[in-house]
């Protein structure tokens, strides 16, 4: 499974990128995690359906200090997850 998140709330400069990173390296997931210009971050996580879910439920939470007003999630293509490798930051636009 191959999913896109766009995370929106106050999730830049609190640590949520890094939040993010732990918690799908250690589910096992390949993907990235970076923040856009307009202030959300965006996610594409690939792995087990049920790494996802446990994924998105951390998501919801954010990191201390952070706050999540919406998630809007899209699933991909199978294809579009296969050039993923182990979970990592991107840079900010």
């Amino acid at each position: 499974m191959v999913v896109h998140f766009l995370i929106r709330g106050r999730v830049q400069g609190v640590g949520f990128r890094w939040f993010v990173r732990r918690e799908a390296a250690e589910l096992g997931l390949r993907g990235w995690v970076r923040n856009t210009e307009t202030g959300e971050v965006e996610v594409v996580a690939a792995g087990d359906a049920e790494w996802i879910a446990d994924l998105r439920a951390e998501l919801r939470k954010g990191p201390r200090g952070s706050r999540v007003d919406g998630i809007i999630e899209h699933e991909l293509a199978e294809p579009e997850g296969e050039s993923l490798g182990a979970f990592r930051i991107d840079g900010a636009w």
